[in-house]
């Protein structure tokens, strides 16, 4: 009998040009040979270029289809994506304190990459208050780090304040900073510091956020440390990113599936 794959409850919105939200997670999840369990919280109106349309799901129903995955599986890790409302949080947060002991992985998605606002101002307060001490580890960009703790004057005051705040772990991600080269800071409630240094690539993508939140879930699904889940999980997303492709008119989308043999894409 087949051994089951570690069990990956993904929280999150969907994206209908596949290449950022649920469609994302679920590549990602797959890729790190773990199975995505999907709930899905908004539907978005939304291509590679920007975002014109949210639609919440309601939280009850939500709740529901976490519960019935919860009920069923042994689930190893959740990663949260776009939430939407501060309804849809408060309820996610209500499921996590029914669900203690299991890794978190919360990605605070507020705006698409084309620069649409997708969630409500609401939901930062349930973030900040409610979500993020539930959190393993808080995977945010810089304008997320800035929207969360908008008094520091520095990347690395704000991840401090929000580290404070109860996350034992965040992961800064640099890819929107004016540097040759992309540095992302994972700081840990021991105010440790670790610098990672990438080749910055030509292009601007759609769902890296997505990609690097979920490879990080499920390689702590697979009882992986924080440390080394996220330093694989950069690996694998710069080398999704570094092969992705431009299907449409705007931004690139990571090739999630790049290790898989040529006969096998298509």
């Amino acid at each position: 009998m087949t051994k089951s794959p570690p069990i990956v409850l993904v929280i999150s919105g969907n994206d209908p040009s596949g290449g950022a939200g649920m469609a994302a997670d679920i590549q990602a999840v797959t890729a790190m040979h773990a199975h995505p369990a999907p709930v899905l919280t908004t539907l978005t109106v939304q291509d590679t270029r920007n975002a014109s349309r949210v639609e919440a799901v309601d939280p009850d129903l939500i709740t529901a289809q976490a519960n019935a995955v919860l009920g069923d599986f042994d689930v190893s890790a959740i990663k949260i994506g776009l939430l939407g409302n501060a309804a849809i949080g408060k309820s996610v947060a209500m499921l996590l304190r029914d669900h203690p002991g299991i890794p978190v992985v919360l990605d605070p998605v507020l705006v698409a990459a084309g620069g649409a606002r997708l969630a409500e101002e609401a939901l930062i307060e349930v973030l900040l208050a409610e979500l993020l001490p539930l959190a393993t580890l808080l995977t945010p960009n810089a304008s997320e780090l800035a929207s969360l703790a908008p008094d520091g004057d520095t990347d690395d005051e704000r991840a401090a304040e929000l580290v404070a705040r109860g996350t034992p772990w965040l992961l800064a991600k640099g890819a929107d900073a004016d540097t040759p080269e992309v540095h992302n800071k994972l700081y840990n409630a021991d105010g440790d510091v670790e610098v990672y240094t990438w080749s910055r690539l030509p292009n601007v993508y759609h769902g890296s956020g997505c990609t690097l939140a979920s490879a990080i879930a499920a390689l702590l699904a697979h009882d992986e440390t924080v440390v080394d889940a996220v330093t694989a999980g950069q690996r694998y997303t710069w080398e999704a990113l570094r092969r992705g492709f431009r299907p449409g008119q705007g931004q690139h989308i990571p090739h999630r599936f790049f290790h898989l043999p040529e006969s096998h894409r298509g």
